[in-house]
């Protein structure tokens, strides 16, 4: 299931560059048992391996999407669209966004 994910989001982080889009929202879930989930834990240690590649800017983790975190100002600096996110300010640990 975590393999299948990660292929999901290549796929989506591809698209989503050949579209020019600005971000991408993935929601993930925060795992059955509430500390964590799989995929989450998973799809971070791959975000971060991306960033470090300069494969995308930056990521943030739902938990620290909130207005003052540096990486969600430069997030909402760089795609304006996001201050209007339901999940912006709610620390929500089922999603990250990734700045492309």
């Amino acid at each position: 299931m975590v393999d299948a994910a990660i292929r999901r989001a290549t796929f989506e982080l591809k698209s989503g560059r050949r579209m020019g889009l600005t971000a991408i929202k993935f929601i993930h879930g925060y795992g059955s048992s509430g500390s964590g989930g799989r995929i989450r834990v998973e799809l971070q240690k791959y975000l971060t391996r991306l960033q470090n590649k300069r494969e995308i800017r930056l990521f943030v983790p739902g938990e620290r999407f909130e207005i003052f975190d540096q990486d969600t100002q430069k997030l909402l600096s760089a795609c304006r669209e996001l201050a209007k996110d339901k999940d912006l300010n709610r620390h929500n640990n089922g999603i990250t966004v990734v700045l492309l």
